[in-house]
């Protein structure tokens, strides 16, 4: 099959790409401000002109001086890399600032490349500024197009030229990608690993933190199974978000979290788990995703053990002490191989189904080896247990009263559970249901004559309405 034609935006600092970007995907994808230069990696996303669908690539602001900017140097490589990668180029300038030396720069550039290009004369957003186009046929561009980004003017026109004779390289058949978020703290090595794991400077790298703005995706391969990788901005605390860009990075990677199928946390080895690591482990586990555990920057780590990790992860936060755990060098390469595979286990368990006769089996044996706790004179009964969900895996016990299971009680099932089922760095979330609610909620219902069901009977039944069950359920208390 053809994969679908690439269109690259690329042009001078602060012309509007972004904004066009977002105004193509019709969706705020791209973080856009006034400020120069918040576009550093190059973005991608898919979108569909009349039936057609394409890839369109959002890049930093190419400059000359690469001494104003630290990043400048990065930026430039990721806007030259999407040139490669494109069929076709849509450069974009600034009607009401007119053509600039710079302007001039990139159109040479731009037509060295032997490739079709598109000029967009962006922010002509009312007619008077029509005429004021006319100079930037000095770029020696023919396809040139008024446009604005605000309001959506000519964009399709523009589109389609940049579509129209293009021919996009055939590739293989791809599957469903599995969806991985590396997640963390700023500056904790995610943009590193993702560029060794590409084996190219794919996100813009540096050691000030918050380098990464933009939730960047990119399409990845291992051992037959195809991953879609999600690069993100660090999450900062709220009082270190000093600017508004930082706060539209922080949104953005909380969406990421909420698509995702894995999550990847990632810890600075030499620093140990901080308290800001256990909000974006919680954050991942109250969104009900799955988590695997890489302590970066192992190389830089002396006279300490893994071991002595492990224990402080598993005492810090309870959640993580059930997540595959690696200690790797995202900047040496150190233990990447054993990356998917942990993510694949994780992904599998978010999956997993298992029977109610399995689970019910479980429950029967749990019980016989350790009784709960009789609590003011009564003793805990579990009746039922089933699954109703997956992705997380949910599951519903019928008990007698929800009020006798105690947190000694919660904690022996769930360690139980994990040890028989598995489910590593999978949150499972269990939802107690009354006996008393039960027959109450039966009762309401219209049966026939002569009808006797036991109990059990009448919890088989509930069963079988699950996504009843679910939304009265939402409120119970969780184990």
């Amino acid at each position: 099959m053809k994969r679908p034609i690439r269109i690259a935006l690329v042009g001078r600092p602060n012309v509007g790409k972004s904004a066009l970007f977002n105004r193509i995907c019709q969706r705020r994808k791209a973080i856009v401000h006034e400020k120069e230069g918040v576009t550093r990696d190059r973005l991608y996303e898919k979108a569909e002109l009349f039936g057609t669908e394409f890839e369109i690539i959002d890049t930093g602001g190419i400059k000359t001086s690469l001494k104003e900017d630290e990043f400048q140097e990065e930026i430039t490589l990721q806007a030259q890399i999407a040139i490669e990668e494109a069929d076709s180029i849509i450069m974009v300038t600034d009607c009401r600032v007119g053509v600039s030396p710079l302007d001039q720069y990139v159109a040479s550039l731009l037509q060295k490349t032997g490739k079709k290009v598109i000029l967009a004369v962006n922010k002509v957003d009312a007619e008077h500024f029509v005429t004021e186009t006319a100079e930037f046929y000095g770029l020696g561009i023919s396809h040139l197009f008024p446009v604005s980004a605000h309001h959506g003017h000519n964009v399709a026109e523009m589109l389609e030229e940049a579509l129209r004779d293009v021919e996009p390289e055939t590739l293989d058949e791809e599957n469903e990608s599995i969806q991985v978020a590396f997640i963390g703290r700023p500056n904790v090595g995610k943009s590193t690993l993702m560029n060794h794991l590409l084996h190219e400077k794919r996100c813009v790298v540096s050691p000030e933190a918050g380098t990464t703005r933009d939730a960047i995706d990119v399409k990845y391969e291992s051992e037959g199974i195809h991953y879609t990788l999600i690069d993100t901005a660090g999450i900062r605390k709220k009082k270190g978000e000093k600017e508004a860009v930082d706060k539209f990075a922080a949104v953005r990677t909380e969406k990421v979290i909420a698509r995702a199928d894995v999550c990847v946390l990632l810890l600075d080895a030499t620093q140990g788990v901080t308290a800001h690591d256990k909000r974006i482990a919680q954050m991942i586990e109250e969104q009900g995703k799955g988590c695997v555990i890489l302590f970066n920057k192992w190389d830089l780590v002396k006279g300490f053990r893994m071991e002595h990790c492990i224990k402080a992860v598993k005492m810090e936060a309870s959640f993580l002490a059930h997540c595959p755990m690696l200690f790797i060098s995202a900047l040496e390469g150190r233990n990447l191989n054993k990356i998917f595979d942990a993510v694949g286990r994780v992904y599998d368990g978010m999956r997993m189904r298992i029977t109610t006769g399995k689970l019910n089996g479980f429950v029967e044996e749990m019980m016989h080896r350790y009784h709960p706790p009789m609590i003011k004179g009564k003793r805990l009964r579990i009746y039922y247990l089933t699954q109703v969900k997956n992705h997380p895996p949910r599951f519903l016990l019928f008990v007698n009263h929800s009020e006798l299971m105690s947190d000694t009680y919660k904690k022996y099932l769930i360690n139980r559970f994990r040890e028989t089922f598995g489910f590593d760095g999978v949150p499972l979330v269990f939802m107690l249901r009354d006996k008393k609610k039960q027959q109450e909620r039966a009762a309401l219902k219209p049966r026939p004559r002569q009808q006797q069901e036991t109990v059990h009977e009448e919890l088989l039944e509930d069963a079988l309405h699950v996504e009843d069950l679910l939304a009265e359920t939402a409120a119970e208390d969780l184990l």
